[in-house]
């Protein structure tokens, strides 16, 4: 399911979600996909682990 301009990553413990930014053909930058990473509580590595 996309909301605008993003979709919903729920972290696994299913306590904690945040909208990650989808833009076709662009990649998100280090800095905001550290971010998201510690929004949900998770770690850059276990994020894109489990997209």
């Amino acid at each position: 399911m996309y909301h605008r301009n993003g979709y919903p990553f729920r972290h696994p413990d299913g306590h904690s979600s945040t909208s990650v930014p989808f833009h076709q053909g662009r990649d998100i930058s280090p800095i905001l996909l550290r971010q998201i990473a510690k929004d949900i509580g998770t770690t850059v590595r276990e994020f894109i682990s489990n997209r």
